[in-house]
C-alpha cells in the first residue's frame, strides 16, 4: 500500500488511473540512490494495482500493488510522475502481505514472543508459543505437493534426484519445469524441487526422475537410510559379489545367471526419461541380446574362461615377442647402412660432420683414455715424496727469480740475463 505525493495538480484526473494501469507487467527499474543493492538496471514484474484514492487538489494518491519481490516502488512513482508530467514520490508506504502471510493472518509482535517464551519457562503452557511460532510448512502452501515414501525421504536429503520408485501421490496438475514441494506421508516439508515429469507422465511412468531438487529443507538423518535394500538391490549385491556381475552391475556373458538376464532391466543403456515405452522396448531388445547360454555350455564355464584367459595371454607374448624381433632387425639394418655409407661433409662450420657409429665409439674410447691419463696424472702428483716436492719447490724458485732479473735487463755481475 503506497501513498504518492504529486508535485502539481492534474488537468485531468483521471489520467492518474490510465498512468498506473500503464506501468503494469515486466518493467524496468534501476534501484534508487539510497539502496542495499547495486545500481544497474534490472526487469521487475508488476502484477496487478488499484487506485484507492485520489485527492488532486491536495496532490495525494493511494494506490494498492501487487510486485515481484525485488520490486522498488519508490522507483515507480517517480516514472509515474514523469508519465503524468508533473513529477512526483512516495510520501509512505506500507507493506501489507509477503508470499504467503498477510498482515491479517494471526501476526504477533517481538513482545508476544517474550511472553510465550515466559509462559512456557515458568508455567509450562507451550499454547501460546505455538500460536506464535508456526510451522515452516505454513509458507510452502502455494505450491503443488508431491508425497515421498518413507524410504525416499532420506536419499532426498542426501541429494539424490527423486526417482518413480520413491513416488506415493502427487498433486494434479503439475507441469514440467514447475517448483513443487515434496512432503513426507506425515505433513513435513523435505526439499523444494523442479519437476521433470508432468502429471500425465507420472501416470503412465515406471522409471525416470520426477523432479530435481532444487533447496533441502529437512536435516540429514531425521528418517533412516533405506537405500540399497530392495529385492533386487540386494540380489544385485550378491551377485557380484559371487563375480557373476561385474563391479558395475553389468552383466557377463556367460556366468550371469538366466533368470537375471530374463527379469532384470538395466534403464540406462536405453529409452528416454519420460518415455516408458521406448525405455521397455530399448531394454527388452538389450535383454534378447543377452541371454545366457544353452546348459551345456554353462556346465563347462570355469573351464572355457580360464582357457581362454591363457590363449589370451599367449597370444599376447607372441605378439610382443614379433614386435620386439621387428625392432631389432631395424636397429641392425640402420647400422649396417650407417658404417657402409660414408660420411658427409655438412656444409656449415658449427654441424661439423657426419660420423658413423665405428668412428663414433672409437672417440668415445679416445677421450675416455684421456680421461684416465689425466686422472693417473693427478693421482701420481698427490703420492710425490718430500725430497720431490722440495726439488720442485727449489725450481719454481729458481724460476720466479730468473723472470724477477729479466724484468730488470741486467744483473749483477753485468751478464745479460
Amino acid at each position: 500500500m503506497c501513498v504518492i505525493r504529486l508535485h502539481a495538480s492534474l488537468s485531468h484526473p483521471e489520467d492518474f488511473t490510465r498512468a498506473l494501469d500503464t506501468l503494469t507487467g515486466a518493467l524496468f527499474q534501476r534501484p534508487p540512490l539510497i539502496s542495499a543493492v547495486k545500481r544497474q538496471l534490472r526487469v521487475r514484474t508488476i502484477y496487478n494495482s488499484k487506485l484507492l484514492e485520489f485527492d488532486n487538489d491536495r496532490h495525494l494518491g493511494v494506490f494498492w500493488v501487487s510486485c515481484e519481490a525485488g520490486t522498488y516502488i519508490r522507483t515507480l512513482c517517480v516514472h509515474l510522475g514523469l508519465l503524468l508530467g508533473v513529477g512526483a514520490h512516495m510520501e509512505e508506504l506500507r507493506r501489507v502481505r509477503s508470499g504467503a502471510l498477510s498482515e491479517n493472518d494471526d501476526i504477533v509482535t517481538m513482545h508476544d514472543v517474550l511472553d510465550a517464551q515466559y509462559m512456557w519457562e515458568h508455567h509450562a503452557d507451550d499454547s501460546y508459543l505455538r500460536r506464535v511460532i508456526r510451522p515452516l510448512e505454513s509458507l510452502l502452501i502455494g505450491y503443488k505437493r508431491i508425497v515421498v515414501k518413507d524410504s525416499a525421504v532420506n536419499a532426498v536429503c542426501y541429494g539424490a534426484k527423486f526417482m518413480i520408485p520413491g513416488l506415493l501421490r502427487y498433486e494434479s496438475g503439475i507441469e514440467v519445469g514447475e517448483e513443487v514441494v515434496l512432503m513426507t506421508t506425515k505433513g513435513e516439508a523435505i526439499a523444494l524441487a523442479i519437476a521433470q515429469m508432468s502429471a500425465a507422465d507420472l501416470a503412465t511412468a515406471d522409471h525416470g526422475v520426477v523432479a530435481k531438487i532444487k533447496r533441502c529443507i529437512m536435516e540429514r538423518d531425521t528418517y533412516p537410510r533405506r537405500w540399497g535394500l530392495g529385492p533386487k538391490a540386494l540380489e544385485k549385491k550378491k551377485l557380484k559379489a559371487d563375480n557373476k556381475l561385474d563391479k558395475y552391475g553389468r552383466k557377463i556373458e556367460g556366468v550371469t545367471p538366466k533368470d537375471w538376464s530374463k527379469d532384470y532391466v538395466d534403464y540406462s543403456e536405453g529409452g528416454q526419461r519420460g518415455d516408458p515405452a521406448a525405455s521397455i522396448a530399448a531394454a527388452s531388445s538389450a535383454v534378447g541380446s543377452e541371454l545366457a547360454p544353452p546348459e551345456s555350455e554353462v556346465a563347462n564355464t570355469e573351464e572355457t574362461i580360464v582357457s581362454a584367459g591363457k590363449k589370451r595371454k599367449a597370444d599376447t607374448e607372441a605378439d610382443e615377442g614379433k614386435e620386439r624381433k621387428k625392432k631389432k632387425k631395424k636397429k641392425s639394418e640402420a647400422v649396417e647402412a650407417g658404417s657402409s655409407a660414408p660420411p658427409i661433409a655438412s656444409t656449415s662450420a658449427d654441424h661439423g660432420e657426419i660420423k658413423s657409429p665405428k668412428k663414433e665409439k672409437k672417440e668415445k674410447k679416445e677421450k675416455k683414455e684421456k680421461k684416465e691419463k689425466v686422472k693417473d696424472r693427478a693421482g701420481s702428483e698427490t703420492e710425490e715424496t718430500p725430497e720431490e716436492k722440495a726439488e720442485r719447490k727449489r725450481l719454481k724458485k729458481e724460476l720466479k727469480e730468473k723472470r724477477r732479473v729479466s724484468k730488470g735487463g741486467t744483473v749483477a755481475t753485468g751478464e745479460s740475463s
